[in-house]
């Protein structure tokens, strides 16, 4: 794994690393005491409020389908470009808080669940 960088660290705080990257962190942070202080600043650089549009985007999730939406994309019901976006976000972006709802609506309506 190459150098861990201040937008992996943020990745890494806000949850949007794959479970490799993630570990790979965690573990980096462990062994590194120049990696933790890092580690501060992004997080007192995140609570202090970037206020880039990328930021605010990333922070308000701006393309992130609704709930509603993400269960009619289990049931296949939608629009043909809703849905297909719908894909797009939850398998290319491989958004983490999109994929974890999704996974939470599967669970909620596995038969013999009320």
């Amino acid at each position: 794994m190459s150098a861990i960088t201040r937008q992996m660290l943020r990745d890494y705080l806000n949850d949007a690393l794959p479970d490799a990257e993630l570990a790979a962190v965690e573990k980096a942070l462990r062994e590194s005491a120049d990696l933790r202080a890092l580690y501060r600043e992004v997080i007192e650089q995140e609570d202090r409020g970037e206020h880039t549009v990328g930021a605010i985007w990333r922070r308000e999730r701006v393309s992130c389908p609704t709930r509603d939406q993400l269960g009619g994309f289990l049931l296949g019901a939608g629009d043909p470009e809703s849905l297909e976006y719908i894909e797009f976000h939850l398998k290319t972006i491989g958004c983490p808080s999109c994929q974890a709802n999704l996974d939470d609506l599967r669970k909620a309506n596995k038969p013999g669940k009320k």
